[in-house]
């Protein structure tokens, strides 16, 4: 018997997979725990769409990720911090500091844990950053840290 998959099932298959199982395995494990539905025109054409709509929103959220990346490509982020007598900073430029300062340069809300830096803030000057925004779409920018 021919059956589309609800979730995982070990030894089976996949979630949306259609497989090929006993009659008995069906009837008396799969259905009863919702873990499987038959196989018939019906229930495979409402998962020719479901996976046709997943596709066209992984799209679009491809295309809106380019578009951020075009923003934030040759962004210059600035960070004003104070340091101490000897011309150190008070502590680093986290994460977060420089989320903040690209958040308010794009307008836009930016998660902390995208953000690669190579190396720790620990000085003034200029450094290579990276906002890793969706799989393998990156984008990279600079970090500017000033007085």
């Amino acid at each position: 018997m021919k059956v589309i998959l609800l979730c995982d099932v070990k030894g089976q298959g996949k979630k949306d997979q259609i497989v090929n199982v006993s009659d008995g395995y069906a009837r008396n494990f799969l259905f009863p725990q919702k873990k499987a539905v038959p196989a018939d025109a019906k229930s495979t054409s409402e998962l020719k769409s479901k996976e046709e709509s997943r596709m066209f929103r992984e799209e679009e959220e491809k295309k809106a990720a380019r578009a951020l990346a075009e923003r934030v490509k040759d962004t210059v982020v600035t960070i004003r911090i104070g340091h101490g007598a000897d011309g150190r900073l008070y502590g680093s430029v986290t994460g977060k500091d420089i989320a903040e300062g690209l958040a308010a340069a794009l307008g836009t809300e930016i998660d902390k844990r995208k953000i690669v830096v190579k190396e720790n803030i620990r000085a003034y000057g200029n450094y290579a950053a990276e906002l890793k925004i969706l799989g393998d779409i990156t984008a990279p920018f600079v970090v500017s840290v000033k007085e």
